[in-house]
């Protein structure tokens, strides 16, 4: 039996690896996968692929895109999620923020430097035509953190995924204001180097199993009633979200991949690009 870490966020898209390592789907392929929630995001899978904590991460795609330009050992191997992340755009519930003009320049709740909500504060920014220079962030580690920044007013405003942060709304914590989704797929499989040259074989099978399970995944009976359960949603934006969201079982284009980098780019995000094969394997 060969061990493999992998982690990734507690949200609904990573259900199938759940379905599938529950289902024994990987054993039957003599592969002990270890999963890891990672409620930090990004950032945090970004260090620990660097540390070795974790040999896999489903992530983000600019996210790692960024750090392995930066020179995080890894590869990305796969488009994972093809639709794009819709951010919603949050406050407090009680603030005067009314629209999304009354946000510029003002404080802004992210993760951790190198997130997911830092990278698309600059993207939103940029979209708005505000000087990203004028960026200011709070770093709030976790949505427990968001809920306690925003409402005791460290920080203006936050980023998150539509409908994991749905419930905060829902109950009158958070206003959303606006959705940014992303203009790329949402989150790519990454694997450590060493991890790839060692078990190239492992891995082409762990995408064989996951690919299979997110074909099938939305013809689950009942698959919005498991969803809804298990991560605190209502059916109805369940069922939303299902039919936006499209999973993918194919590789990062190159195209693609020069339309993150150009927009990270023009962004200062990053201050160089890398070449594909810096940043792209295919198993």
């Amino acid at each position: 039996m060969k061990t493999i870490k992998i982690a990734g966020v507690p949200e609904h898209f990573n259900l199938p690896w759940h379905l599938s390592i529950e289902n024994g789907d990987f054993e039957k392929e003599n592969i002990d996968l270890q999963w890891t929630d990672v409620p930090e995001g990004t950032g945090k899978m970004c260090l620990m692929l660097r540390d070795s904590e974790t040999d896999i991460a489903v992530i983000l795609t600019e996210g790692i895109v960024k750090d392995i330009v930066a020179g995080n050992p890894s590869k990305i191997v796969q488009v994972y999620v093809e639709s794009p992340l819709i951010w919603g755009i949050h406050v407090a519930a009680k603030s005067n923020y009314m629209t999304l003009a009354d946000l510029e320049n003002t404080k802004v709740a992210i993760s951790r430097l190198g997130s997911g909500s830092q990278l698309m504060a600059y993207v939103n920014a940029n979209n708005q035509g505000w000087k990203t220079d004028n960026l200011q962030f709070e770093i709030i580690n976790t949505i427990d953190g968001a809920v306690e920044a925003l409402t005791n007013g460290t920080a203006d405003y936050f980023m998150w995924e539509r409908f994991m942060t749905k419930p905060l709304v829902d109950k009158g914590i958070f206003r959303r204001i606006a959705d940014c989704p992303t203009p790329w797929p949402c989150f790519v499989i990454a694997v450590r180097e060493e991890v790839l040259e060692k078990n190239p074989a492992v891995i082409s099978k762990i995408l064989a199993v996951i690919n299979q399970t997110t074909q099938e995944f939305k013809d689950i009976p009942s698959i919005d009633k498991t969803l809804a359960s298990n991560y605190h949603q209502k059916i109805e934006d369940i069922q939303e979200w299902l039919s936006l969201t499209q999973w993918s079982q194919k590789p990062l284009a190159a195209e693609m991949l020069n339309k993150v980098q150009n927009q990270l780019f023009q962004l200062k995000i990053i201050d160089k690009k890398g070449t594909f094969e810096d940043i792209v394997k295919t198993v």
